[in-house]
């Protein structure tokens, strides 16, 4: 199975803190790699920055959106825990959570539009995006840096 992206990832993570209990994220993403049933090299391929396993930021940026949502809290460094909406939430069975789910709460409304006017990420109505906001950046560098490099061989070659 390929990696999946982070919003295919929120459901099954939210489920992970169903009994109430405080998670450890890397535990998480372990239990989650397993049921996801990633291969080792799909559980350690790193972002193109080299500095993080892509399965690992795709979990973390999952939890950002999901505390953001209002659906789990931070009791401390590393850890979730399950809020009282997170349970509702599980308890009405969503065949998915995603970004188009996170907008019926006003904190998620919020946290986006505080994102945008900060110069965060863009966000269209119709395309909700599969990369994490570190893979949109990366991929976005990578395509300067070949765009760049055409341009720059095209001078050498004239």
């Amino acid at each position: 199975m390929a990696i999946p992206d982070f919003q295919t990832i929120m459901l099954p993570l939210l489920e992970v803190a169903r009994d109430g209990q405080e998670h450890y994220i890397h535990d998480a993403a372990d239990k989650l790699s397993l049921n996801f049933k990633l291969t080792e090299e799909e559980k350690t391929k790193l972002l193109p920055s080299g500095q993080q396993p892509r399965f690992f930021n795709r979990v973390s940026w999952a939890r950002t959106y999901l505390k953001k949502a209002g659906l789990i809290e931070y009791p401390k460094r590393g850890y979730f825990k399950i809020t009282s909406r997170g349970e509702d939430i599980l308890n009405s069975r969503p065949s998915r959570i995603d970004m188009k789910f996170l907008k019926q709460f006003p904190e998620y409304i919020e946290f986006k539009q505080t994102t945008r006017k900060n110069g965060g990420e863009e966000e269209t109505e119709d395309i909700e995006n599969e990369l994490t906001p570190e893979e949109a950046l990366e991929e976005a560098y990578q395509k300067i840096r070949d765009d760049l490099s055409i341009e720059l061989l095209g001078y050498v070659v004239n």
